[in-house]
């Protein structure tokens, strides 16, 4: 059974600092691209930042310089740095592995976490 469960998120003030994890479990984890997506409020959800299986990363330009992503494959973890928060990052964040395989296609969602950046 695949899980993927993120912890971290919670309310911040304009400024501040959050780090988002994701674990997963059921999966071989090393050969997985790990990213992270979110959603606002009535609008549609997008890719936030990426981090392939070999530790190549991209990042949305509205994050670029303040989000940081990376992943430690020995305990099945990707992370989600995120400093300098803005008003404008409040969303449910999720996580997403995804992978081919054998011709196939492997895609994983978790349940989201909610992060809320406010004065």
């Amino acid at each position: 059974q695949v899980q993927l469960v993120e912890s971290g998120g919670g309310s911040v003030q304009p400024g501040g600092s959050l780090r988002l994890s994701c674990a997963a479990s059921g999966i071989i984890f090393s050969i997985y691209a790990m990213n992270w997506h979110r959603q606002a409020p009535g609008k549609q959800r997008e890719l936030v930042a990426s981090v392939t299986n070999v530790g190549s990363t991209n990042y949305a330009d509205s994050v670029k310089g303040r989000f940081t992503v990376s992943r430690d494959n020995a305990k099945n973890t990707v992370y989600l740095q995120m400093n300098s928060l803005k008003p404008e990052d409040t969303a449910v964040y999720y996580c997403n592995a995804n992978t081919r395989w054998s011709m196939r296609d492997y895609d994983y969602w978790g349940q989201g976490t909610q992060v809320t950046v406010s004065s």
